[in-house]
């Protein structure tokens, strides 16, 4: 895993929690959707907005400024007034701790 980050512990995040991180100096924002690990990036791409203060869930984060929903697997907006997507990133559950890749960011 040497080439991996350690964002958190594998059981940190319960269900419907999220953990601001930083990776590379991009602000992330990694959640726990009903047992699923996914990470994006912190801001919504509508405005400026951090996601970290809306909620999760059915596999979704919802911006609390404008009310929009991002599916947490492809960022894509699934409902206006956002239309464009906020970016995904693969993290992968190892040796007890949830990891990124920085190439990724």
């Amino acid at each position: 895993m040497n080439e991996y980050i350690a964002l958190a512990a594998a059981d940190e995040l319960k269900p419907g929690q999220m953990k601001r991180v930083v990776v590379g100096g991009k602000r992330l924002l990694l959640c726990n959707s009903s047992g699923t690990l996914y990470c994006v990036d912190e801001m919504c791409s509508h405005e400026d907005y951090s996601l970290y203060l809306g909620c999760l869930k059915d596999g979704k984060i919802k911006c609390s400024l404008h009310g929009s929903y991002f599916d947490l697997a492809t960022g894509q907006p699934t409902c206006e007034p956002a239309n464009e997507p906020i970016r995904t990133y693969p993290v992968t559950v190892e040796e007890g701790q949830v990891w990124i890749k920085p190439d990724a960011i």
